[in-house]
C-alpha cells in the first residue's frame, strides 16, 4: 500500500453541483439511511500483535459497530492467533479470522479482506492496517455521507496526534501524488480525490463488483493508490474532514516544514520501482497511459527515493533495490499474459 507523505478518456472531471432546489432548498435523490450492521471493518495484520491489540480494544469502544470485524493474517509467527481469540467474545461484533499460509504482504491481506468481507454481504468495507486505533464515532462519521458518496476517505491524527497530511490527488498520466494538494476543506466538508489508501479506505460493495478485488500482484506500495484510482473512474471519491483513525506506529520522518517525508526499506525500494509496472499495464489497458508522462513519473520517484535515503534515512546503501525494482518491473511489463483484476461476478468489466 502507498501512504507515505506520504474513466474511460473521455472521462470529465465531476464538479461539485448543488442538488437542485425546489422550493427554496436542497433536495438530492433519495439513498438509504446508513446501517452500522452492513458495514465489515477489514484488518491486515502481520507480526505486530501489540498493535493490533490496541486496535481491537478501541474496536471495543466504537459507538455504532460494524456488523463484522475481518482480522487477515498474513502468516504471523507471533502470538497474533492468540490474541485474537482473546477479542472474540468481547469485541461486541462477528469476529472472522483468516490465517494465511503464506505472507502475501499487504496488497495480497486486503485483497482477501475485501473478498471475505465481499461475501459476508457487506454493503460497506472499511479497510486498515494494525497501526491504528479507530476512533469511537468513527464509524457514525463515516455513515453520515455513505447515502452522498461510494468510495470514502477520512482522516487521521499521527502517531503524536498532530493532523496527518496524505496526498489523496495523483497527477493522473505521470501515476504519482501530487504532494502539495491543498489540505484544507471548504464549507462542503469534502474534497474530490482520484486515489486512495488502504489505512482507511471506505467502500460501498457496488464499486468493489465494478473494478474487482485489489490486486496482490504488488505485494506492497501503489496498490491502493491504483485501487483509488480505479474507484474515482466509477464514482465520485472523496476525501472527508472527519477524523476517524489515528496511527499508533512512531515513524522515522523528514521534516520539511510543511510536509514530512517518512522512513523506508530495502523492500519497499524494490517495490516501489518494480510496481510501476503494474501501474503502467492498468494505465494501457485503460487507455491513459502517456509513454512521455508516466516516464517522468517513475524519474522522479526515484529521485524521490534518492533523497529518501540521504536525508531522512541519512546512507547511501540501499539504490540497488530501486535497480533491481526497474529490472523486474521490465518483465512485468513485457508479460504478454498480464490481464487487469477482473470484476467480480455480475458486474462489468472496467
Amino acid at each position: 500500500m502507498i501512504c507515505d507523505l506520504r474513466p474511460s478518456e473521455r472521462r470529465v472531471r465531476r464538479s461539485r453541483r448543488p442538488c437542485p432546489r425546489v422550493g427554496g432548498s436542497q433536495v438530492s435523490a433519495a439513498a438509504p439511511a446508513f446501517d452500522p450492521a452492513t458495514a465489515t471493518i477489514a484488518v491486515v495484520t502481520f507480526n505486530r500483535s501489540g498493535l493490533l491489540t490496541r486496535l481491537l480494544t478501541s474496536i471495543t469502544a466504537m459507538d455504532p459497530k460494524p456488523g463484522n470485524v475481518v482480522i487477515i493474517d498474513n502468516a504471523s509467527t507471533d502470538d497474533t492467533t492468540d490474541v485474537v481469540e482473546s477479542f472474540r467474545d468481547g469485541l461486541g461484533t462477528n469476529l472472522v479470522y483468516r490465517r494465511l499460509d503464506t505472507n502475501t504482504g499487504g496488497s495480497g491481506g486486503f485483497s482477501e479482506g475485501m473478498r471475505v468481507a465481499y461475501e459476508l454481504g457487506s454493503t460497506w468495507i472499511w479497510l486498515m492496517d494494525d497501526d491504528v486505533e479507530v476512533m469511537p464515532d468513527g464509524l457514525a462519521k463515516m455513515g453520515k455521507w455513505a447515502p452522498r458518496f461510494k468510495s470514502i476517505q477520512g482522516r487521521r491524527y499521527d502517531y503524536d496526534g498532530s493532523e496527518f497530511y496524505w496526498q489523496y490527488r495523483i497527477a493522473e498520466r505521470m501515476g504519482i501524488p501530487i504532494p502539495f494538494a491543498p489540505s484544507g476543506f471548504d464549507e462542503s466538508g469534502y474534497k474530490e480525490m482520484n486515489s486512495g489508501c488502504f489505512e482507511g479506505m471506505f467502500i460501498h460493495r457496488d464499486i468493489v463488483e465494478k473494478i474487482g478485488l485489489p490486486d496482490p500482484r504488488f505485494f506492497i506500495y501503489w496498490d491502493d493508490q491504483t485501487y483509488g484510482w480505479l474507484a474515482s473512474r466509477q464514482t465520485t471519491s472523496v476525501i472527508v474532514d472527519e477524523f476517524v483513525l489515528r496511527r499508533t506506529r512512531e515513524i522515522k520522518q523528514w521534516d520539511m516544514g510543511i510536509r514530512h517525508m517518512n522512513a523506508s526499506s530495502d523492500a519497499y525500494r524494490y517495490y516501489i520501482m518494480r510496481n510501476r509496472a503494474h501501474i503502467k499495464r492498468y494505465y494501457r489497458a485503460l487507455g491513459v497511459y502517456n509513454p512521455v508522462l508516466f516516464g517522468a513519473g517513475t524519474a522522479l520517484t526515484f529521485v524521490k527515493e534518492l533523497i529518501r535515503l540521504l536525508f531522512v534515512e541519512r546512507k547511501v546503501r540501499g539504490t540497488s533495490n530501486l535497480f533491481r525494482g526497474l529490472r523486474d518491473g521490465g518483465r512485468i511489463a513485457r508479460d504478454a499474459s498480464w490481464k487487469p483484476m477482473p470484476p467480480l461476478v455480475g458486474a462489468t468489466a472496467i
